[in-house]
């Protein structure tokens, strides 16, 4: 990303930047499902969720900040050459932070380094949980096969109901329309008589953020499952009103407050659970064996679906309207709510071997 960014700012021909940004592409590709293992597997049980929820905040924030920092783009020439730089920052941060960091012990403990493991979790969380935290790791080896994983494997008997719940909750994420609202919330605030982006994004962008915030809160104490149920049901209700208002003409006097409205409330209801909670629920229903490729898989389903709704969304807003693409996204929001109720397990409160054991059919 450092790389790519570096690239990007100092492009003088499409080709160094289309390179730039593929490279920006590939290290966001890598950091996405590696950030999620790493953070819940060194993160103690009983604030995994909360810890969890960081990496949707700081995400937040990241969002934010570059919508405000890009505004000058239309109106000072070369300020996007200072986005890029300004841009490299973070990532020089994030490359020389990571050296000081801990190793999981889990991964330590798979790859037969016990000393090491041993080590980390004194380190992580104290000498205290050193015992515990290593007879969970034993236990949680009895359920795991020799091998190691191949992506074969995922389609095993064994692992394929996991792998298509944790596959299907990004799909959801995605195809519930959170970036097509992102792309028309500056259309819906000048509808309403709000002509600044300035306002409209950080308006947006700030709503994402206090309501990640007050998710990463309730984490714990409400659990991942109760977030999801309760996050895709605001996000039906906001869609499914402003579909409604926005079909029946004797209403058309209502329809610029209840975008507006609306928007703000489906932005709210997505940052409390749906935004959050995959990335965090994900690694914890993941068997140690198969995590990593499950999360490879899951981010690749996640990016796809990104990808089909950014370059539809437009065609589709001038083919069908507003209403109608309203619907379709209230529609598998409503698909989620049941999908989760059925499959999704809870596991605030859980250790990671305690859901594996009782996720998997014994060996």
């Amino acid at each position: 990303m450092l790389l790519g960014a570096c690239i990007s700012a100092s492009a003088s021909n499409l080709n160094s930047m289309i390179l730039g940004r593929l490279l920006v592409g590939v290290g966001l590709g890598i950091s996405g499902p590696v950030t999620a293992l790493y953070v819940t597997e060194i993160s103690p049980t009983a604030v995994r969720g909360t810890f969890g929820s960081l990496a949707q905040i700081a995400n937040c924030i990241g969002i934010l900040g570059a919508l405000v920092m890009g505004l000058p783009v239309a109106t000072i020439p070369g300020w996007w050459r200072k986005c890029f730089w300004i841009a490299t920052m973070p990532a020089a941060l994030l490359a020389i932070g990571m050296e000081f960091c801990s190793e999981s012990p889990r991964w330590l403990f798979k790859s037969s380094r016990l000393a090491d493991a041993e080590h980390e979790i004194e380190r992580l969380w104290g000498a205290a949980y050193v015992k515990c935290a290593l007879s969970e790791l034993i236990r949680g080896e009895k359920h795991e096969e020799d091998e190691p994983a191949t992506f074969a494997d995922l389609l095993s008997d064994r692992y394929r109901k996991v792998v298509i719940i944790g596959a299907a909750l990004f799909a959801f994420q995605q195809l519930a329309g959170i970036n097509a609202v992102f792309y028309f919330s500056s259309t819906v605030f000048r509808s309403a008589g709000i002509t600044s982006d300035l306002v409209a994004s950080v308006s947006v962008g700030v709503v994402n953020l206090l309501a990640s915030i007050i998710a990463a809160c309730l984490m714990d104490s409400q659990g991942r499952r109760n977030l999801l149920i309760w996050s895709f049901t605001g996000m039906f209700i906001a869609l499914a009103v402003q579909a409604i208002v926005g079909s029946i003409s004797a209403l058309s006097s209502l329809q610029k407050t209840v975008s507006l409205s609306g928007t703000l409330m489906y932005v709210l209801s997505f940052a409390l659970g749906v935004g959050p909670v995959p990335a965090l629920l994900l690694p914890e229903i993941f068997p140690n064996r198969i995590r990593a490729k499950a999360m490879a898989v899951s981010m690749c389903v996640h990016w796809v679906a990104n990808c089909f709704v950014g370059l539809m969304f437009l065609h589709l807003l001038e083919r069908f309207g507003a209403p109608s693409l309203y619907s379709f996204f209230a529609l598998v929001c409503c698909m989620a709510v049941l999908f989760v109720r059925r499959n999704v397990m809870e596991t605030k409160g859980k250790s990671l071997e305690e859901i594996e054991a009782a996720l998997l059919p014994e060996k």
